[in-house]
C-alpha cells in the first residue's frame, strides 16, 4: 500500500506552506484522494509533480565560435 501523505506534509517535501498543496489541489495539478472529509495526496503523486516541474538549467555557450 502506497504511503498517503497530508496536505502539511506535501507542504513539508515542498518546502512551501499549505496554502500552495491546497492550491494544487483546487486546480486539480495533483492526483489526491479524498477520505471522508480529509484530503490526502499519494507519495507517488508528490515525486510525479516534482519531476514534470523539474526545468534543467541552460548550458551556456561558448563566446566564441569556431572558424567559418
Amino acid at each position: 500500500m502506497e504511503r498517503l501523505l497530508s496536505v502539511d506534509e506535501v507542504a513539508a517535501v515542498l518546502g512551501t506552506t499549505a496554502r500552495f498543496p491546497r492550491r494544487l489541489i483546487a486546480e486539480r495539478r495533483i492526483t489526491f484522494v479524498k477520505v471522508g472529509r480529509h484530503v490526502r495526496i499519494p507519495e507517488s503523486a508528490v515525486n510525479t509533480f516534482i519531476t514534470t516541474n523539474t526545468v534543467e538549467p541552460v548550458r551556456r555557450r561558448s563566446r566564441y565560435r569556431r572558424g567559418a
